[in-house]
């Protein structure tokens, strides 16, 4: 990762940046606040490390500075303050976690990981599948052992639902309010037409069935051992 620390002590900085280098980390340093935000704003980091008490700008500031210009990069607050209002002073300035002085390095070290991996984008789940089943979210198909079956808009959302909860029951009432958007049960046997319809869709033919009747609970969509 890379990481910008800003910090004012020389001693500390020589030894942070000798640990993150060690560590495999490229390190760019700033020795006060306003050449901090500079750097900051100018080039791509992946974390920040940032002293509270730094000349010319303090570090809060730099965050706040950075804040309000939409720039959300983790910034982790390095402080001798370690009560609890000075914490929350930095946590509300924008920095995601607050280390008190003095610390060790390999707490430091994991804290900067976590603070990437957690501002790292999630990896969006475009197929869902159980057995030879799998329904496509982007080209909005569904295939079975290969086979094409097409699905009315209405049972694709149903099929979506089951397979993002697949193993576990699904009430009729979750899926009235999480396919038909219904905050009240209409008394109707409109769920039941609709599944036992995607039923004979998805399990006809000869195939293993996939899709249970949950006898007084619900539905259920997984592949029996």
């Amino acid at each position: 990762m890379r990481v910008l620390l800003i910090e004012d002590d020389r001693e500390a900085a020589h030894y942070l940046t000798k640990g993150l280098a060690e560590s495999g980390h490229v390190v760019d340093h700033a020795p006060d606040g306003p050449r901090g935000l500079v750097l900051a704003t100018s080039e791509p980091y992946d974390v920040l490390i940032v002293d509270r008490m730094l000349p010319g700008l303090d570090g809060l500031s730099v965050i706040e500075a950075l804040r309000k210009n939409g720039n959300v990069v983790p910034a982790l607050v390095l402080s001798a303050k370690g009560s609890v209002e000075d914490r929350v002073a930095g946590l509300r300035a924008g920095g995601d976690d607050y280390l008190t002085k003095p610390f060790a390095f390999a707490e430091l070290l994991a804290r900067l990981e976590a603070l990437v991996r957690r501002g790292q984008p999630k990896a969006v789940e475009t197929v869902l599948r159980v057995a030879d089943l799998e329904l496509d979210l982007l080209a909005r198909t569904v295939t079975r052992a290969g086979r094409p079956i097409e699905l009315k808009p209405r049972e694709f959302r149903i099929l979506e639902y089951l397979l993002r909860h697949a193993g576990k029951v699904v009430t009729r009432t979750m899926l009235l309010e999480n396919v038909w958007d219904y905050s009240f049960d209409p008394q109707t046997n409109v769920v039941d037409v609709h599944m036992s319809r995607l039923r004979q869709k998805i399990d006809g033919g000869g195939v293993k069935p996939l899709l249970q009747t949950v006898r007084g609970a619900g539905y259920r969509l997984r592949e029996e051992p």
